[in-house]
């Protein structure tokens, strides 16, 4: 043990004092009532009764820690200078932050000793160790130790040493990408380019702090994206029930509206069955009394065929033929088949309307998408559905020449070879892919009017209905510097301001819209077509031009 004086000198030249020193050996806690034996060696005076008490029967009491025995049971008394030092200890540790066992993923305190090794906080640089709390109380006592250079310990020490020169890695190697020691740049590293690890550590954090900016970005954005999501969720759920009670309410009177007219039909019939029954009964008299007027002729004539005067049988053969005369043909017989015939063709083309009807129906529920993502807003979000689009070289106008891997035409003097996919009536030409989701694509040209279109691709070729927007098969914008014309179904929609050159398209399929953009920063909308599409539509570019013009040219841009 440590004598006083020792310990009275160790406090005045700020020794710290470590607990390892004043720990009972039995329980490895610091020293509870310390007694000192015979020995010379400390234990809590529990600790060491408890020990003796199990060697009572031998009669012998020996030192837990050098086995010396004795005899008799040496009487214990209190070290009243370790009670005093062991006291001031722990009112020290008190106030110190707890420490921590250091596990296998931890850095260990390169000073801690024992059975305990505690958690590194904090790597000396100049040291080249790690300490705990306690031990790092001189770095932060002492003024030579204050100077060193600290780090949070978060890989060992060793780590961080090279393992060739066993010097600190504190250079950086730009064309190796890893950090090296000064005498790494004399050798392997001979004239390679290096920094110092500092101003690493201020590039690395600055772009952290870049990095941390953009995922704090996209967050937001992710954020406003599951806002509009839960908006567009409660939309949904408000549209759907108007929809529903709509098509009840629908559907209801479409259901009615075909029992009055069952109800009708029935009457109809019935109706008709009562006026045929009545002249049915009137004709049944009417032949009832020309019967018994027939019997009762019959009769005359039986007795006048017995009478023997001559003027008398003259006279009633005068008269025997006049009921005959009166006497009608037998009406045709008839039914109501033709009725039903009519009902039958009714059913047939009501099943055939609805048929046609619900394909329509269905496919316009089925777009009505809750789980697609909102729509682009930036340019930035709209070039993330960037699809890339090539020009069909065999549906070109006979006129127009196909360059730049098919992404650019001009009018051409020679004439192409006939092909049955070939435009023959207007200079314009359509995209090979057909597209049926979200897709963005750019158009730019230079001509007295660029189209800029989509189409099914059964749209007619050779026909005067052919040209983009004049059918009901395709939808085009037309730029002029005039301004710009939306045209469906040879429906034309003037629309303001003047017309760009350099067009964006966004088509969004199962939702049914089609846009058309100045393709701009921010993105100017133009014109917008909400509709349900039935067929995948290929991208259409056509172009009005004289053969004069100088410089005429469409192209889809290639976007980077």
């Amino acid at each position: 043990m440590a004598s006083k004086q020792q310990l009275q000198q160790d406090e005045q030249h700020g020794v710290e004092l470590d607990c390892n020193r004043f720990s009972c050996s039995v329980c490895l806690e610091l020293l509870n009532e310390p007694v000192t034996i015979y020995c010379g060696h400390s234990y809590c005076k529990s600790c060491i009764e408890h020990c003796w008490d199990r060697e009572d029967e031998k009669g012998e009491y020996s030192c837990p820690q050098c086995r010396e025995t004795f005899s008799p049971r040496p009487v214990l008394r209190r070290n009243n200078m370790l009670t005093e030092v062991v006291n001031k200890l722990k009112s020290t540790e008190s106030m110190r932050p707890p420490l921590v066992c250091a596990s296998t993923a931890d850095v260990a305190c390169d000073l801690c000793c024992g059975t305990t090794v505690n958690k590194a906080t904090v790597s000396c640089l100049t040291c080249l160790a790690s300490y705990c709390p306690t031990h790092l109380e001189p770095h932060n006592r002492v003024a030579v130790l204050k100077k060193h250079e600290l780090v949070a310990a978060t890989v060992p020490i060793q780590e961080k040493m090279c393992a060739k020169h066993d010097r600190l890695k504190e250079l950086y190697c730009e064309e190796d990408e890893q950090l090296v020691c000064s005498m790494c740049t004399v050798d392997e590293h001979k004239g390679h380019r290096c920094i110092s690890a500092s101003a690493l550590k201020d590039k690395a954090k600055n772009q952290l702090a870049l990095n941390q900016r953009k995922l704090q970005e996209k967050v937001q954005q992710k954020e406003k994206e599951l806002k509009e999501l839960s908006q567009a969720e409660e939309s949904l759920k408000s549209c759907t029930q108007i929809s529903l009670s709509d098509c009840d309410e629908t559907f209801s009177e479409l259901i009615s509206s075909m029992q009055r007219k069952h109800s009708e039909v029935k009457q109809l019939i019935k109706a008709q069955e009562r006026t045929a029954t009545a002249q049915v009964e009137k004709r049944q008299l009417q032949l009832e009394e020309e019967i018994t007027e027939l019997k009762t002729r019959h009769a005359e004539l039986g007795q006048a065929s017995d009478a023997a005067d001559v003027m008398y049988l003259m006279q009633s053969l005068s008269t025997s033929w006049d009921s005959q005369e009166r006497s009608p043909q037998a009406a045709p017989q008839r039914s109501f088949k033709d009725v039903t015939d009519c009902v039958s063709d009714l059913k047939v083309k009501l099943e055939l309307l609805l048929e046609e009807t619900w394909s329509r129906i269905s496919a316009t529920v089925s777009y009505v998408d809750f789980s697609l993502p909102p729509a682009p807003n930036s340019r930035e979000e709209f070039l993330r559905y960037v699809h890339p689009l090539t020009l069909d070289e065999t549906s070109n106008y006979p006129h127009l020449c196909l360059i730049s891997e098919n992404r650019r035409m001009r009018p051409s003097p020679s004439k192409a070879a006939a092909h049955p996919d070939r435009f023959t009536k207007f200079p314009q030409v359509l995209c090979r892919e057909g597209l049926s989701d979200r897709c963005y694509w750019e158009v730019e040209g230079h001509a007295r009017t660029l189209s800029v279109a989509v189409a099914y691709k059964d749209i007619s070729r050779t026909s005067d209905e052919s040209r983009f927007g004049k059918n009901d098969k395709s939808w085009s914008l037309e730029c002029t510097t005039d301004g710009c014309l939306f045209c469906h179904n040879d429906v034309e929609i003037k629309l303001p301001g003047s017309g760009p050159y350099k067009i964006g398209v966004f088509l969004d399929y199962k939702v049914g819209t089609l846009c058309f953009y100045h393709a701009s920063d921010p993105m100017v909308l133009i014109h917008k077509v909400q509709t349900a599409f039935t067929q995948p539509l290929h991208p259409g570019v056509g172009i009005n031009y004289e053969w004069y013009d100088v410089g005429v040219f469409a192209q889809l841009v290639k976007i980077q």
